[in-house]
């Protein structure tokens, strides 16, 4: 009886999804006709903007209910010895989280929408929407010293891809909506709408055609609004510009803009090469002890580098240097200038080990606030510096307020290689459009330091490596796209080196191609035949017992191994002047051959479902 019951009820549950589905179908069918696909995806993207402008808004509720309850009662003349435990509990329990529920890595969110725009036809899966929500506000409210916008951008983005995915839109559709969720989720954040849109076009690298135009405006403005709505129409770090800028301070703004430069570089490399270090431990409790401890101790012993860190920055932009020494050990310190200089510095340099150490021990979070906060520090110690070297007069000092802001503008350039998106954030989010000439100078400067040393940001550094990347230029993004697998031809006659001229001739005869391997008897690539290298021969049959086919086969120009990026096979297409190029494994096996005309057929195609007009 109870057997019967239950094949009962799934019979129902089945019925009913099936219901369901029959509905959800006949409603789609009802939209493409009804509907417009331009009209549909500015209303979606509205839907988008809205859904990831409310992810923002409990994300930094949740980073701030949990930062307060533990920290609030906290002594700002002392040191604080929980300071030492909080950050690693973070970290332990976001790490639980993603190994026993996500069950799959979410941290770098800005890599992984780039990942899924340019491999995974801009999919994104449903646990996406929520999963980075929950581990980076236990991780950043516990201290973890990473960002918040990396997660919102994936959070944004999975809606947008899944919004996609229900009503079954085609890739570069998907790729718009995906678009669309970061861009507001960033506008969402930081009440930035143009940062928002910029970010889609320098970050994500998204091309700005007319159709993009809309959903992306449409996306951030609702994500910005549903923040003003919520919290109120103010900017993220309130500054007044109560010092001027004077054009005699621009040769300062351009040394600032290399400094920054530098820094950028130094943000970068030292990241990557940290979070290297930890990938190689491969036992995660490992990974997570020494992440812990090492956050723990850089966070009691400099405070400022709790979370985010923007409540030093707040007290930065608004010239209160002495305030980066609450709750530290140093506090009696705050009025010496050389501990001022020292402990800018050192906020600076190991904001980027905490971040590193977030994040390689377990813990989920970005690196736009670390680059935000590195920045500031680099504009303040700049500025602080040069006011008591005693090379300017001491009566018309560098403003600490200004320079704070310009160094903010100045390392996120060059960190992500986003100058615009700097330049209108730092604006958007601190009201100090009074300075957009100097935060021009910066960015741009800072850019382009950045870019002769290395041709990629923070985010698009790790898939470049890979060959995964997709850029604005739409032939190396096109091949990026395109797999060898999907190009290689492997209707091709083997021949073997001992085999006599007839019976090469007999292989001509079955065969519809001009181009024949050579192997040994173990598969493996020994040279090739061309058809028009033998024809002055195959017709004379005194040649046929005579000539075995090792006597006439050629080496090729060159051979591509399996796996190797589309651009690299291209470039040795180029570089060889062949059109055809034998593939092989890396043991030299043969595989089959690829050619310009295959993948000419297969760049056409996919360079019709590329851009979203």
């Amino acid at each position: 009886m109870a057997q019967g019951t239950t094949a009962t009820i799934d019979h129902d549950t089945s019925g009913k999804m099936n219901k369901v589905a029959s509905w959800w179908m006949r409603m789609l069918t009802w939209r493409e006709k009804h509907i417009p696909e331009k009209t549909f995806v500015a209303m979606l993207s509205l839907v988008v903007g809205i859904a990831a402008g409310l992810a923002a808004v409990l994300l930094k509720t949740l980073i701030a209910l949990i930062a307060n309850f533990l920290t609030s009662r906290f002594i700002t003349e002392q040191g604080n010895l929980l300071y030492l435990v909080f950050p690693a509990i973070g970290i332990l329990l976001a790490s639980l989280y993603v190994y026993y529920i996500a069950r799959e890595p979410i941290s770098h969110g800005v890599t992984r929408v780039l990942y899924a725009l340019a491999l995974k036809k801009s999919r994104l899966k449903i646990h996406n929407m929520y999963s980075s929500l929950i581990a980076s506000s236990v991780t950043i409210g516990f201290g973890g010293s990473v960002g918040a916008e990396g997660p919102i951008v994936f959070t944004g983005a999975a809606i947008g891809s899944n919004l996609g995915q229900a009503f079954r839109l085609t890739p570069q559709t998907m790729a718009m909506l995906v678009a669309c969720g970061a861009a507001a989720g960033i506008a969402g954040i930081f009440k930035a709408p143009i940062a928002g849109l910029l970010f889609t076009i320098e970050v994500l690298m998204l091309d700005l055609t007319a159709g993009a135009v809309v959903p992306l405006i449409t996306a951030s403005v609702a994500g910005a609004t549903v923040a003003y709505v919520f919290t109120g129409y103010n900017v993220e770090f309130f500054f007044s510009q109560s010092e001027p800028f004077y054009a005699s301070r621009i040769p300062f703004v351009l040394l600032l803009g290399v400094f920054c430069g530098f820094v950028s570089l130094y943000f970068i490399t030292f990241i990557d090469r940290i979070e290297a270090r930890f990938k190689r431990l491969r036992n995660r409790w490992i990974r997570f002890a020494v992440g812990g401890i090492t956050l723990s101790i850089l966070i009691f012993l400099m405070p400022p580098l709790y979370g985010e860190g923007y409540e030093g920055i707040t007290h930065l932009i608004n010239g209160d240097v002495t305030g980066i020494f609450n709750n530290s050990l140093f506090y009696g310190y705050r009025d010496n200038t050389v501990a001022v200089l020292l402990f800018l510095f050192a906020l600076g340099a190991f904001k980027v080990f905490a971040t590193a150490a977030t994040n390689g021990g377990g813990g989920v979070g970005g690196t736009f606030a670390p680059s935000l906060f590195v920045g500031v520090m680099a504009g303040v110690f700049f500025a602080y510096l040069i006011n008591h070297l005693g090379i300017i007069d001491p009566d018309m000092p560098l403003s600490i307020k200004n320079f704070a802001l310009m160094g903010m503008a100045g390392v996120m350039a060059g960190v992500m290689h986003a100058p615009l998106m700097a330049i209108f954030l730092t604006a958007e989010m601190t009201g100090g459009y009074d300075l957009f000439l100097p935060l021009l100078i910066v960015s741009a400067s800072s850019y382009g330091i950045s870019r002769i040393f290395t041709p990629y940001g923070i985010y698009s550094r790790r898939l470049a490596k890979r060959g995964e990347l997709l850029t604005h230029q739409k032939d190396r993004s096109v091949l990026t796209l395109l797999k060898m697998d999907s190009v290689i031809e492997k209707d091709f006659s083997v021949v073997h080196p001992d085999m006599s001229l007839k019976d090469m001739v007999d292989v001509i005869a079955k065969s519809h191609r001009n181009l024949f391997p050579v192997t040994d008897d173990d598969g493996k690539l020994l040279g090739v035949v061309q058809l028009d290298d033998i024809r002055n021969i195959m017709f004379r049959p005194d040649l046929y017992r005579r000539m075995q086919v090792h006597r006439f086969m050629a080496i090729p120009p060159a051979k591509v191994v399996l796996g190797t990026p589309m651009e690299k096979v291209m470039k040795t297409f180029d570089d060889t002047g062949a059109w055809n190029l034998p593939v092989i494994d890396e043991e030299n096996n043969y595989v089959g051959f690829v050619s310009k005309s295959k993948i000419f057929n297969s760049y056409r195609q996919v360079l019709k479902h590329y851009t979203y007009d």
